[in-house]
């Protein structure tokens, strides 16, 4: 594989407010001074984590799919993140992977928070997504995802970097710097968390950390508490020494989720 070159937004997002928030994402956006191949948003992050679905939700030809549409064409990448679609009467926790092209795919959240009560709004997805992209296999998911170690497993090599778009609070973040690691190492791919900051519209306050670990444990980037636009290189050729040199995936278990 290539080494791919990835920019992630840690971003502050006004609370249920579309316009503003692609906007500012728009402004910070243009700090980005290198090519990039890949630009990762967080969990809904043109509305922050509401369960105001019938006011926020968009289709899948609404405001938010055509700005980004033409993001991912104006810096001719891939751009990811999570949104609020209305879909046959259902509202879904929607991660979308666009391409300049204009063509995409998603992924529906499958663990809903029930804490904060995402399951009494949201419909839950049943099916992951793996993409490309320069040789890469990619898996993106959401945020209280993570706690779920069996659906994230790298079952028989199906990914290399391991993606979770987030919302994730700042009085549970030592979960979330423990639990990233773990799926890093056990799963021998890349894992890179994208989570917002600052309070919500329920004064929840995040911390960020967002973070990016190799197959071995090594962290390549982090930051906290801060919004931070940030793009680095992830080695094409880590995944493959880590399984080369530590086979551990040949002994995995085998099993089916139903």
């Amino acid at each position: 594989m290539d080494n791919l070159k990835i920019t992630i937004f840690q971003g502050y997002l006004f609370w249920e407010n579309t316009d503003k928030n692609l906007q500012n994402i728009s402004l910070r956006l243009s700090g980005i001074r290198e090519k990039t191949e890949l630009i990762i948003l967080p969990e809904m992050f043109n509305t922050g984590f509401s369960m105001n679905a019938a006011s926020l939700a968009e289709s899948m030809g609404g405001k938010t799919m055509q700005w980004m549409q033409k993001t991912a064409n104006q810096y001719n990448c891939v751009v990811t993140g999570s949104i609020i679609i209305k879909e046959n009467n259902n509202y879904y926790n929607r991660l979308i992977w666009m391409r300049p092209d204009g063509t995409h795919e998603h992924y529906d959240k499958r663990h809903l928070f029930a804490l904060g009560k995402e399951h009494e709004t949201y419909t839950s997805g049943d099916k992951k997504l793996i993409v490309e992209l320069k040789g890469w296999k990619i898996c993106p998911m959401i945020c209280y995802d993570l706690r779920f170690p069996v659906w994230m497993r790298n079952v028989n090599e199906e990914y290399d970097l391991l993606i979770i778009v987030a919302n994730w609070p700042e009085r549970r973040a030592l979960h979330w710097r423990t639990l990233i690691p773990a799926r890093a190492v056990e799963n021998q791919a890349y894992v890179i968390g994208v989570n917002r900051v600052g309070h919500d519209g329920n004064e929840v306050y995040h911390s960020g950390d967002s973070t990016c670990i190799s197959p071995m444990g090594d962290v390549i980037y982090y930051k906290r508490d801060e919004e931070d636009l940030y793009t680095f290189t992830i080695s094409g050729d880590d995944p493959e020494k880590t399984r080369r040199a530590l086979p551990f995936l040949q002994d995995a278990d085998e099993f089916q989720i139903k």
